[in-house]
């Protein structure tokens, strides 16, 4: 049987890069039948990934079979895998997010969660010595997922070694990273082509807080004002997003990657005082400027209060 190697819902980089570089270590290395797959289509920044390295793009399934075999990387919460994952045989987890619980196995399996910034530092790492075999593409999908997740090593998540294994694989690719890293932002802030409702959920995670239950929206940019421009119509958009998807609201973070500081849409009350408890943030209107915050995982989503 076919192994099959995804990541979360809502695709980001990091989540379309490594099951295709994991894929392949399974495939080519260790001799094994593998597949990555998606659960959804890649946002902008991930396709730009697939084009820059000829990569096609992986087929994307909605949910498992019962004895699938599959391998869960960059996650480990249920609720942004298939429904059916505790029906699947997980073989393995790699992840770099916090252990939240819930998934259930057919017997032992191999789960690597370790305190960086990006699922392909951990996974350069477990290949060891082999890493050295990756093709050039392997190496720029690696380069695009760590410059990705750490937002070119801004981001409170960076360690020096996601630095460095990023430097080296730039190295190796003769790879200039900040021009990359532009190319790649220019790419991840170009939204115009998306609905509202498809940008609330482009990079998005369910979280509950307080009783609510929260989508909570990321949209890292260069470009703040293009989509603070659409402020009006996003709040207005956030309704039938939340209604449709099953949550109380939609938290919409802009991340200005450049300024480093996030702007939180404010469309109500609720989110008025999760801002202020959450953050300590004067709301004066509808929207929040949070300066210093750029990480979902490290300084969102534990910072959520009601």
């Amino acid at each position: 049987m076919t192994t099959l190697v995804f990541g979360h819902k809502s695709p980001d980089t990091d989540s379309t890069g490594s099951p295709i570089l994991w894929a392949w270590y399974l495939n080519e290395l260790k001799g094994g039948d593998a597949e990555a797959v998606l659960l959804g289509e890649p946002n902008t920044e991930a396709a730009f990934l697939l084009t820059k390295w000829d990569l096609p793009k992986p087929r994307i399934i909605s949910n498992v079979e019962d004895g699938q075999a599959c391998v869960v990387v960059d996650t480990n919460n249920p609720a942004e895998l298939p429904a059916n994952i505790n029906g699947a045989d997980v073989q393995a987890i790699i992840d770099h997010h916090k252990l939240v619980g819930g998934l259930e196995t057919k017997g032992p399996i191999d789960i690597t969660i370790r305190p960086l910034a990006c699922t392909a530092t951990i996974m350069v790492d477990l290949m060891g010595d082999d890493a050295a075999k990756m093709p050039d593409w392997a190496k720029g999908a690696a380069l695009t997922c760590i410059l990705s997740d750490t937002l070119e090593f801004r981001s409170p998540t960076t360690t020096d070694h996601d630095r460095a294994v990023a430097e080296r694989l730039a190295a190796d690719l003769g790879i200039s990273i900040p021009d990359y890293a532009a190319e790649m932002f220019a790419a991840k802030s170009d939204v115009s082509a998306f609905s509202d409702a498809e940008l609330l959920r482009m990079d998005s995670k369910e979280y509950a807080v307080g009783g609510k239950k929260f989508r909570v929206s990321v949209l890292e940019t260069t470009a703040p004002a293009t989509v603070l421009d659409r402020k009006t119509s996003l709040m207005d958009s956030m309704t039938t997003v939340a209604a449709e998807d099953g949550v109380d609201q939609v938290l919409l973070f802009v991340v200005d990657i450049l300024n480093e500081e996030a702007t939180l849409l404010v469309p109500n009350d609720l989110v008025k005082t999760l801002a202020e408890k959450s953050f300590g943030a004067s709301v004066a209107g509808d929207a929040v400027v949070l300066p210093g915050v750029m990480s979902r995982k490290k300084q969102i989503i534990p910072n959520l209060a009601l």
